[in-house]
């Protein structure tokens, strides 16, 4: 019982948008109506508000550490496995991308999964992050950052922990973020995606290249 009650309370958590709810605080349009139309920090960074970005990528990361920072603190108190912790994992990664209180449209889980990485393990969350940051920085794509950093996150549990549950989470997680990710791969492939920092209108023109 106590897992379940775990997963359900990590989804209804995970299903909270930063991504409108600082629109809202700081008077934006919704991020869902322009650039990518994905609730996310990326996006909302084409709003050309960057303090309304930052809260929003920290507030979709930290939900994502808290749910699994909470599960394993209470572990042992609650006496479940890490079986749990896997359902966790992957419960708040999917209240973001299918949240409850915005009808199931969500975004794609980038900083969410980051701070699930980081509640599971600091290391492994510093370095997905070192690897998107290399990608990103190199590329001046969020997306393929964000994918190259999904693919190595995997791997780098399994060097650290090797084969459990959470390898398992995590290996969901990381596909679902590609998933997510597929009208993104087609626009990468077709020179059409975005670069970080470019404002709606630049958005616009990359898409009808």
């Amino acid at each position: 019982m106590n897992t379940v009650l775990m997963t359900l309370a990590a989804y209804l958590l995970g299903s909270v948008s930063f991504a409108v709810v600082t629109s809202k605080l700081f008077g934006l349009a919704d991020p869902r109506t322009y650039g990518s139309k994905n609730p996310g920090a990326t996006n909302v960074l084409r709003s050309g508000n960057k303090a309304a970005a930052v809260l929003t990528l920290l507030g979709d990361g930290a939900k994502g550490w808290l749910a699994v920072f909470l599960a394993i603190h209470f572990q042992q108190q609650l006496q479940v496995g890490d079986l749990a912790i896997a359902l966790v994992t992957i419960a708040v990664f999917l209240g973001h991308l299918w949240p409850l209180y915005s009808r199931f449209v969500g975004g794609k889980g980038v900083a969410t999964e980051l701070g699930v990485l980081l509640g599971i393990n600091p290391w492994l969350g510093l370095a997905t992050l070192v690897t998107w940051l290399v990608i990103a920085y190199a590329f001046r794509y969020s997306s393929l950052a964000a994918l190259v950093a999904a693919l190595f996150a995997p791997f780098y549990y399994g060097l650290l922990f090797g084969a459990d549950e959470i390898l398992f989470a995590i290996t969901a997680m990381s596909a679902l973020l590609a998933y997510r990710h597929s009208a993104n791969i087609g626009k990468l492939l077709a020179g059409k995606e975005s670069r970080i920092g470019a404002k709606k209108d630049e958005a616009g023109k990359a898409a009808k290249k």
